[in-house]
């Protein structure tokens, strides 16, 4: 099976952050592999060594991205495509759809991977609206993937539990990182992934739709209050009294 896995770079978020003027000021030298896409190119990968076939990665990102792209690369992946685009350019989750479905549009993957979310926004947006784009069937949120012929069998976590379901390709899948251990790259595969083909696509974003305006600090939470007293009942019905009175949490 073909697998075409699009990862993404984002600031480590691990990094010293804070607000500033409205605008979010981070540490813009610690740059690290989406975990989310680390967990889609790990699935990808054990399907490939468990049943043959071929994985490929896709990111969109300034010159500065390759370097996450050969990291892929040296986790074990067999080639990689840079949509490249200017360092100052303006992203939101349509403009990303748009930059991947033209690459994609006419791709020969059986399955397309994707992390559920971005590590930095947590917005979840693309693999649904890609899937849509290319007009694939999709499942999201998987914590578990398995091949079965020429279909995927999903595991996915939903608000009730696990639930199982037999995709069939070609097909798009996002992933959490919750489904595996992504493997650190070894010496071989750091020197292997310096000889992989990769392709750079100098591509032009849209215009965003979405702008962020600014950025704040949540308000700081006002001190809770103790309630004290000799008599258990007597504490109970103050306690309720406040939780109903001014919480207004019952």
């Amino acid at each position: 099976m073909r697998f075409a896995v699009c990862i993404h770079q984002v600031p480590d978020v691990a990094a010293p952050a804070q607000v500033r003027d409205g605008q979010l000021v981070l540490d813009a030298g610690r740059v690290v592999l989406d975990a989310y896409a680390a967990s889609a190119v790990e699935a990808a990968l054990q399907l490939k060594e468990s049943h043959g076939g071929e994985v490929e990665v896709v990111l969109v990102g300034p010159q500065k991205a390759a370097e996450t792209l050969r990291k892929a690369l040296a986790m074990g992946a067999d080639r990689g495509t840079h949509l490249l685009i200017p360092e100052d350019a303006a992203l939101d989750s349509r403009a990303v759809v748009a930059l991947l479905a033209e690459h994609l549009g006419g791709s020969e993957a059986d399955a397309i991977l994707t992390g559920k979310q971005s590590q930095d926004t947590d917005a979840g947006l693309v693999g649904g609206m890609l899937a849509e784009a290319l007009g694939r069937p999709y499942v999201t949120n998987a914590v578990g993937l398995e091949q079965d012929g020429d279909s995927l069998v999903v595991t996915r976590q939903g608000d009730r539990g696990q639930e199982v379901i037999a995709l069939p390709a070609p097909c798009l899948v996002t992933c959490s990182n919750d489904m595996n251990d992504p493997r650190i790259p070894n010496l071989k595969g750091i020197m292997a992934s310096k000889k992989k083909p990769v392709e750079t696509v100098e591509a032009s974003p849209e215009a965003p739709a979405v702008r962020t305006v600014a950025y704040a600090m949540p308000p700081e939470r006002e001190p809770g209050q103790r309630v004290e007293g000799d008599e258990p009942a007597a504490v109970a019905q103050t306690l309720v009294r406040l939780l109903s009175d001014e919480a207004r949490a019952i």
